[in-house]
C-alpha cells in the first residue's frame, strides 16, 4: 500500500518535488507535478480547464516559493487533461515530444465546447460524452502549444537537480513522454499509467506499451506518479503490463475467430480487471488492436463512434 494518501492537492513526494492529485482519476481527473530546486521549477502537466490549472498553481506558490515564477512545463502527451492550462503558464518554456505537439491540433478546447453544446443531438454518446466531460469548462480556453519539442530523450536541468524526458510513444498517444527527476527518484508517467483505473489505448502499438511499462519496472526509482490513480511504485507498472498483455491476447483470439472489433470488447470477460474505474475503455482498446492487427492500412473508426460502443458498455 502507498504510503501517500489518494487525496485531492499537493503531496510531497521528494525534497522539493509533489505529486498534484484529484480523485477519482477518472475521465479528465488528472494528476500533475512539480520538481523544484532553490528558486528553479519545472511543472509536469497542466490540467483539463483553466479554473483546476488555477487552483493548483495556487497550491503550489502556498507550499514553495520557486513556484511563484513556473520557469519550464513538460506535457506528457497531447490530451486536453494535460495540456489545456497552458495558457496559465505562457512564458514559461513549455516541453513535449514533437510528436504530441502536433497532435494536439486535432483536438483544441474548442472542439470539446462544441461536442458539449450538441450533446443532446448526439445520442447515447453524446449523453455519455455529457457524463463525464459535463463538469469541466472547456469554453473561452486559449490553445497554447509547446514552444520546445524534442524526439528521443532530453536532459534538463531545474537548479542543480537532473530530469530526464523520455520519450515513449506511441503508446496510450503518438507522443508519451516519462519525466524521471532523478535525484528525487521520482518519475512521473503520464497516461502511460493509470493506476485503479482503465488504462485507454487511441494510438498503439500495445507492444510499445508494453515495454514503455517494463521501463517504468526497471527504473531506479521510490515513487511513480501515474497520470491517473494513486500514487505507486514501480509494481503499479506492472499491472498495466498485465492487462495490456490479457486485452492484447484476448482480443487476438476474437479477431482470429472472426468476431468484430465491437462484438469482442462485449465478448471479453475482464475478470478482476472489471473493478477497474472506466472498464467500458476497453471498446477503444480492443478497436486500436484490431486496428493494428490489420495492419498499416487500417481504418480508424470515428470517434464518436468509440464513445457509443462505451456507452453501451458503461450501462
Amino acid at each position: 500500500m502507498s504510503r501517500w494518501k489518494y487525496a485531492h492537492g499537493l503531496h510531497e513526494v521528494g525534497a522539493g518535488c509533489w505529486a498534484y492529485l484529484q480523485p477519482d482519476g477518472s475521465w479528465g481527473w488528472s494528476n500533475a507535478g512539480l520538481v523544484t530546486d532553490g528558486e528553479a521549477s519545472l511543472l509536469v502537466d497542466t490540467l483539463f480547464d483553466l479554473r483546476l490549472t488555477g487552483a493548483m498553481l495556487d497550491a503550489m506558490r502556498d507550499a514553495t516559493p520557486a513556484a511563484e515564477t513556473i520557469d519550464a512545463v513538460v506535457n506528457t502527451h497531447a490530451n486536453g487533461d494535460h495540456c489545456y492550462g497552458n495558457a496559465l503558464v505562457r512564458d514559461a518554456t513549455i516541453l513535449a515530444s514533437r510528436a504530441s505537439a502536433e497532435e494536439m491540433d486535432e483536438v483544441p478546447p474548442a472542439l470539446l465546447a462544441q461536442l458539449l453544446e450538441a450533446a443532446s443531438q448526439l445520442g447515447p454518446a453524446g449523453a455519455f460524452f455529457r457524463r463525464i466531460f459535463g463538469g469541466f469548462e472547456f469554453a473561452g480556453i486559449e490553445s497554447v502549444k509547446p514552444t520546445r519539442t524534442f524526439e528521443g530523450e532530453l536532459a534538463w536541468r531545474v537548479g542543480d537537480k537532473q530530469v530526464r524526458l523520455i520519450e515513449v510513444g506511441p503508446a496510450h498517444t503518438r507522443g508519451d513522454v516519462l519525466v524521471h527527476a532523478v535525484a528525487d527518484r521520482v518519475v512521473f508517467t503520464g497516461d502511460i499509467l493509470f493506476i485503479e483505473g482503465t488504462p485507454i489505448m487511441w494510438e498503439g502499438p500495445v507492444d510499445n506499451w508494453i515495454r514503455a511499462c517494463q521501463r517504468i519496472e526497471a527504473m531506479d526509482v521510490d515513487v511513480v506518479v501515474p497520470g491517473h490513480g494513486p500514487i505507486t511504485d514501480p509494481s503499479g507498472a506492472r499491472a498495466v503490463r498485465e492487462y495490456l498483455v490479457f486485452v492484447r491476447d484476448e482480443a487476438r483470439r476474437r479477431y482470429d475467430a472472426g468476431l468484430s472489433a465491437a462484438e469482442a470488447s462485449r465478448d471479453i470477460a475482464l475478470g478482476d480487471y472489471a473493478a477497474w474505474g472506466d472498464a467500458e475503455r476497453i471498446a477503444v482498446n480492443v478497436d486500436t488492436l484490431y486496428r493494428e492487427f490489420g495492419g498499416a492500412d487500417g481504418e480508424r473508426t470515428a470517434p464518436l463512434e468509440l464513445f457509443a460502443r462505451m456507452a453501451e458498455l458503461a450501462r
